[in-house]
């Protein structure tokens, strides 16, 4: 889905993971703040949240088809957007556990397996390939959690979950190393618990309660170099 707006007229965001939860809430807010927004979902059916709001927002909205975990969908996203230019390009795609008390030497090498390359190794794929369509001035995001902390783990639990996201912390801070001559803001993102199917019903905190803080925080950023760990409320997470 393609839009006619012209892109150099508004910035644009590149969310990737944008069908529904925090990310379609990530998606609405920068429509808010009169952004152009770049969505991505997993498949072309079923209907998705994004869609919907891509209806509603015909010349902001443009959807494109990935799965982070098949490498050959991303290079055919980069492909697909090369010669476009992102202001933010921010990963949210992720997964959770199937059960949040398991211990790490009960989990099943399978399970181990499908979080730790949702939430860490695809994350960071996506960000390699499409680092080139962010301009200097511009941002790169990662949706982390303030479970991903090790200074923070305190209760243990959902311990697969805390190590892909701290697995996660830590790719991005050797993407930041190595990124070290660059302008670029980057920053992994703690959204807080919030109410979503992945977060779950017993939830602290309502989409309306993190996103809307969370895109300030994220706007905030932007023009700030280097890479930050940071809550929905713009306060540093100890790594």
């Amino acid at each position: 889905m393609s839009s006619n707006r012209d892109s150099r007229a508004t910035p644009t965001i590149l969310i990737i993971g944008a069908s529904r939860g925090l990310g379609h809430a990530i998606a609405a807010e920068f429509l808010k703040k009169d952004w152009s927004v770049v969505g991505t979902v997993r498949g072309a059916k079923p209907q998705t949240k994004l869609h919907d709001l891509a209806e509603q927002h015909k010349d902001q909205v443009e959807i494109e088809i990935l799965d982070i975990n098949e490498q050959e969908q991303i290079a055919a996203l980069r492909n697909r957007l090369s010669g476009r230019r992102f202001e933010i390009l921010f990963v949210n795609a992720g997964t959770t556990t199937n059960n949040e008390h398991v211990k790490i030497g009960d989990v099943t090498t399978e399970e181990f397996m499908r979080v730790m390359i949702t939430n860490s190794l695809s994350p960071m794929r996506v960000v390699e390939a499409l680092q080139d369509l962010v301009p200097q001035t511009g941002m790169i995001g990662v949706m982390s959690s303030g479970q991903g902390s090790i200074t923070n783990n305190l209760t243990g639990m959902r311990e697969v979950y805390r190590g892909s996201k701290a697995a996660l912390n830590m790719f991005m801070r050797s993407f930041a190393t190595r990124q070290s001559n660059e302008k670029r803001a980057m920053v992994l993102m703690a959204p807080g618990w919030v109410r979503t199917d992945l977060g779950g019903p017993g939830a602290r905190l309502s989409i309306e309660e993190s996103v809307p803080n969370l895109v300030d925080v994220l706007l905030g950023k932007l023009g700030r170099p280097g890479l930050e760990y940071l809550d929905y409320l713009g306060r540093i997470v100890p790594w």
